[in-house]
């Protein structure tokens, strides 16, 4: 799309057994899988009401959330610098590499646009509550958001690109067109969305923006 302006273990382990779901540590490169008991050391999110820049953003109903997609801390072996971020387009998950073998794990929603890159980038800007502007193609699939394509929608809760907006470029400068945002739609996180790049959780994308650092510091591996 085309845009401008700019988690004890053990008790977790049991709640997920009991719930039926299964975490794996992406198959990523330089990363090993592990099993759910191995990999999940903490839950980190905090989904509640949250003020944000003169907006306030509706409190997440977490449990409605598969437990493998809320933020959390999880072992993640990577041969990556501290900083690295890793997507996983298909497991649906991105993970900010801490150290000493830690990862933040964040799920993600994965749109047509998500699918269509892959490959080694940077956070070349990024931009709080930014406006959207979707790409011509899409306006002709959907004429109520035409007005947009020149004007703009402007920040807020609705805006599909949420909290925030990391912009990835290549190791040439030139703009890949994939991105990082966040999202008003949290029931589509963990799934193939019919839109848009990469989104998080609103309240995820305002941690993981608190990270990152635009321009080479931070390398965008994105995998599929």
């Amino acid at each position: 799309m085309r845009i401008r302006n700019a988690m004890t273990a053990l008790g977790l382990v049991a709640m997920l057994a009991s719930a039926g779901y299964a975490t794996t540590a992406a198959a990523a490169p330089t990363a090993t899988a592990k099993s759910a008991a191995e990999t999940i050391k903490t839950f980190d999110g905090d989904y509640g009401i949250t003020s944000d820049n003169g907006f306030q953003l509706p409190a997440i109903p977490i449990q409605k959330v598969k437990p493998q997609f809320r933020r959390q801390i999880v072992e993640y072996k990577s041969d990556e610098a501290e900083g690295t971020i890793i997507v996983n387009t298909r497991e649906r998950h991105l993970y900010y590499i801490l150290g000493n073998g830690e990862a933040m794990r964040y799920g993600i929603g994965v749109g047509k646009q998500g699918f269509s890159w892959s490959g080694t980038a940077y956070v070349a800007w990024k931009q709080e509550w930014p406006s959207w502007h979707p790409p011509k193609e899409m306006a002709v699939r959907r004429p109520e958001i035409a007005k947009y394509v020149d004007g703009g929608m402007n920040p807020g809760l609705s805006n599909p690109l949420g909290a925030r907006a990391m912009y990835l470029y290549n190791e040439k400068g030139q703009d890949t067109l994939f991105r990082l945002h966040g999202t008003p739609e949290w029931a589509s996180i963990g799934t193939a969305a019919s839109s848009g790049c990469i989104r998080l959780i609103n309240q995820d994308v305002i941690d993981l923006y608190s990270r990152v650092l635009p321009g080479h510091s931070t390398k965008v591996i994105v995998i599929q």
